[in-house]
Order: structure tokens, then sequence, then C-alpha cells
């Protein structure tokens, strides 16, 4: 044991400098070649990540009282949804390694992340008198948890919290007194290493009676990421392989857009590395049925190095395949684990055959085991194609419930359209056509 796709509603993309910078000018190598124009190794950058204290390994939830203890916490409400809460082998060791500082348990999370729902958990946190969250399961658990937490320190009546997010999509993140949050993630997808929360609002959800229709959104802020993140493999072996298998392949695109992304740094790089490499070796032998321990602690080190310092204030690494992601889920009933695995390959071939684009292919390579290959960018679409097959997961867009496709442009549209577009990388300029073509290719 160690110890160490919401997006935030306001951020700023910290861009790499253009070609035409001085700064990154091609400069000959050793071997009479270029070096790429934009190296990080000779760029200037910024990054500010505050980390939540990490704790890996098998049986680390057993410290639960201890890291509630180093935040002076003395009361803890478990968040989760009705399967965790029901499944012993999850529930009852965060039940015992709280001990005495187990307040209660709100197991009434959905993947709608609904704000009604956090507005219970609210009720409950007062209820109980806890002064701290510990949110179990997968991102709509660590999701609600936040929204949760924020809404305890915001002073204003529910119906002006509800009119607020009906006109603007989120909610204002106090700067302080908000509850601590510890986190202890069940799946791969990755929404405990971020400082941002998706939510969403049905007509009337809250008891307002101010919501007409359907409400998607989000909340950002640094105050948001947890204070804790307890990484246990023991745990993540009891997720039905179906939920895990999805969430893994959106836990390992992260790797892949925070290399190319326009704010990638030569820290990201690193992790980000690390991470898919980890990730493609393990993912790999889970698919091959390999459940062993080991197989689970290798997944889930590179899931908590590719998102390491991703959710930063005011940024994000996401990028188009994520983009892409959000567009199926919110115009259609697809699941995002399997958006992703149908569109990443074709978002990757899309992204690498634009010409004066620095999708950094090299790196990818390198970091998936590829980088001996003559056609780099095609043994990446290869390798992640292999990762995704692995995991058995959807293969086109015809075989989920998705758009069909003479709803590709409004799909198209909403990609274009999401802030994360930003980070793309540098030279990438896509046209809602150029999209469509994308999900052609899915189809």
């Amino acid at each position: 044991m160690w110890t160490a796709d919401a997006t935030p509603p306001d951020f700023t993309v910290n861009t790499r400098p253009s070609v035409d910078d001085p700064m990154t000018a091609p400069e000959s190598d050793s071997n009479g070649g270029e070096q790429n124009p934009r190296t990080r190794d000779s760029t200037p950058f910024r990054f500010e990540f505050a980390s939540p204290t990490i704790r890996f390994g098998r049986g680390c939830v057993a410290d639960l009282d201890a890291e509630l203890e180093r935040l002076n916490c003395e009361r803890a409400l478990v968040v989760c949804g009705s399967t965790v809460g029901s499944t012993s082998a999850v529930i009852d060791p965060v039940r015992t390694g709280l001990g005495a500082e187990l307040a209660g348990v709100f197991d009434e999370t959905t993947p709608k992340k609904r704000l009604g729902t956090a507005f219970d958990g609210l009720d409950r946190l007062h209820e109980t008198d806890a002064d701290a969250i510990v949110a179990v399961g997968g991102g709509s658990s660590l999701d609600v948890a936040k929204v949760i937490s924020a809404l305890a320190a915001d002073e204003r009546s529910r119906g002006d919290i509800v009119a607020e997010f009906s006109e603007t999509g989120t909610i204002a993140v106090p700067e302080s007194g908000l509850v601590s949050i510890l986190a202890v993630p069940t799946t791969l997808a990755g929404a405990d290493l971020s400082q941002a929360a998706g939510v969403t609002a049905a007509p009337a959800s809250d008891g307002s009676g101010r919501i007409d229709e359907e409400l998607g959104g989000g909340i950002g802020g640094r105050e948001l990421m947890p204070a804790a993140a307890f990484y246990d493999p023991e745990l993540v072996a009891t997720t039905p392989e179906s939920v895990l298998a999805g969430s893994a392949m959106n836990g390992f695109d992260k790797g892949l857009e925070t290399i190319y992304a326009a704010n990638a740094t030569p820290i990201t790089d690193a992790t980000a590395s690390r991470g898919l490499a980890a990730l493609e070796s393990g993912l790999r032998a889970y698919g091959r049925g390999e459940r062993d321990p080991e197989t689970f602690e290798t997944v889930l080190e590179g899931i908590v190095l590719v998102q390491y310092g991703i959710s930063r204030p005011g940024e994000t690494t996401l990028s188009i395949i994520h983009a892409f992601g959000h567009g199926l889920t919110r115009t259609n009933d697809v699941q995002q684990g399997a958006a992703h695995a149908v569109v990443a390959p074709h978002v990757l071939e899309f992204v690498f055959a634009q010409e004066d684009v620095d999708a950094r292919v090299d790196l990818l390579a390198d970091a998936l085991g590829v980088g001996a290959n003559a056609e780099p960018a095609a043994a990446v679409v290869d390798r992640v194609t292999a990762v995704r097959d692995a995991l058995s997961l959807p293969t086109r867009l015809r075989d989920v419930d998705g758009p069909e496709p003479d709803e590709f442009r409004a799909v198209a549209e909403a990609t274009l359209a999401d802030r994360i577009v930003a980070n793309a990388p540098p030279g990438l300029d896509p046209s809602v056509d150029e999209l469509v073509a994308v999900l052609e290719a899915a189809w």
C-alpha cells in the first residue's frame, strides 16, 4: 500500500505555442531530420493540480477512519447506488473501515445524477449530522456526492439554486464550507481525481416546480476535488464485467487525449504515458480472462496515472473523443463507455489524417508499445482497437441504442459545440461535415 465525462462549466485552455512561435521553430536533430516543433521539453508551461491524498492497495479501505481523523472529521455519510449498498463484498469493507465514524448510508444515486437526488442526500447528511462524505461506486455516485458537498455550503434557498441551474446549466460552487469527500471508486471511468461533476434535472424533480423539461449540466471548481481517494483492487474486482469494461474504455481514452491535448504538459505526458502502458497490458490481460489480483492492480494503477493532472483549475485535458461521447450520450440513450468504444478508433484515424495537426503520434505509439512500427499512426489505431475488442465492447453505432444516420448532423453539431473541443490537438479545426463523416465510418 502506498499513499500519495463532466466538463467544468467555465474552463479556459492554455494552448501550446504555434509553429510560428520562434521558441518552437524546428531544429535539426542528430540524425539530420527535424524535431517536433512543439516538443514539451522546450515549451514554457504552467501546471497546477491539487491532488487528493491517494491510498492504493488491497484492503486500503480499512484506513478510511484514519483518513477521516487526519481531516478532523468525525462522522461520514456513505453515498452510493442501491447495487453497491446491497453488495456486501463492497459495502461491508467500507463499513468496517469507517467503524464508529459511520453516520449512515444514502444508497439512492442513479446514472441520471439528478439534482433532486442530491437534495435528498443533503437532507440525509443533515439528519445524520455527518461532516464528511464517503462516495462509493462509479461516476454517478461520485458526482452526486460532489453536488451534495456543494449544496451543503450553499446558503441560498433550494428554489434559487434550481432557478440558477435552469437558467445556466450549472450551480455556483461556494469557495468554503464544503463537506470533505473521500472517494472509493469501483469502476474505471475516472471521476475520482476530478474537480467537476455532471448533474441533471427532470421536470419538477426537485419539488420546486421550476423545471419544465429535462436539463443537463455540471458544476466545477477546485473545492470539489476529493480530499482523499482509495483505490482498492478487491472492491473493483466485484464490479460486473459489463460495467467495468465500458468504464475502462472511458478511462483509457483519457490517457490518449491527455497526450495530444492542446494543454498537455511534460508532467501529464509522463503520467499518461505510464498509465496507458499499464492499461494496455492490464486490459488485454483482463480481456483474456485473467482476473487475478495483479491484473486488477495493474489496471487500477493505469487509471490513477492517466487521471493525474487532467482536471485542473480552469481547464481539463479531455478532448475530441470525449466530445463525441458527450454528443452521443446527450442526444441518445447510449452508454458512455459504449460510445467511446465505438468512436475512438475512427476519431483517431480522422485526427491522424489531418495535415499540420500535432497529434503526437510517436509519443502515443511509444506509450502503447508500438513505437517501432513503420506506420505509427496505423499502429496506434490498431492497438486502441485491440484494447476495445479485448473488452468485448460494441464496435458499430448501429449495434448500440444510438442515433440513426439521419440524426448524425445533430450529433456532430452537439459534438462541435462542446467546449472541450478547444483542447483538440493544435491545428485541428473540424467542420460539422467532417464529424458527420466520422459518425458514418462508425456506423
